[in-house]
């Protein structure tokens, strides 16, 4: 990804250069454990390209930024319906607390973690090179 950002309200609150954009749901049931499981394959996701042009060097290889974007809508069920559920998806409170504990957790790693603005409503813009685009489940759903 070369570039993104949140806007809040027509005013900018997060924007990086090159790395990642890890858009976050949090959902019921989800402990510490899944946050340290997040941060160690988003800290070493080889999803970079080395000198031959080959996926293989993670975030901090090539010092790049993370973006993290709360998105609960992730765990919107249309299965049933044309109205989505969001039952699957934790409490505000809650999700709160641990999508706070895995920017910290990678920031500690030396990662440079840029954040949305936790339940608002945010623009977010995305100049993605690739694309590429990974889904990564603490479950291993999928």
């Amino acid at each position: 990804m070369r570039s993104a950002s949140v806007t809040v309200d027509g005013e900018v609150v997060a924007s990086i250069g090159p790395g990642l954009l890890a858009l976050v749901a949090v959902g019921k049931g989800d402990q510490e454990s899944d946050v340290q499981l997040m941060a160690n394959k988003l800290a070493g996701l080889r999803v970079f390209p080395d000198q031959d042009g080959k996926m293989n060097l993670d975030i901090q290889q090539v010092k790049a930024s993370l973006l993290l974007v709360s998105q609960f809508t992730l765990y919107g069920d249309a299965r049933k319906g044309n109205r989505p559920s969001f039952d699957a998806a934790e409490l505000p409170i809650a999700a709160k607390q641990l999508f706070d504990a895995l920017a910290e957790n990678l920031a500690t790693r030396g990662i440079l973690v840029a954040m949305g603005k936790f339940q608002t409503h945010m623009l977010v813009e995305l100049m993605n090179d690739g694309p590429i685009t990974i889904l990564l489940d603490s479950r291993k759903l999928f």
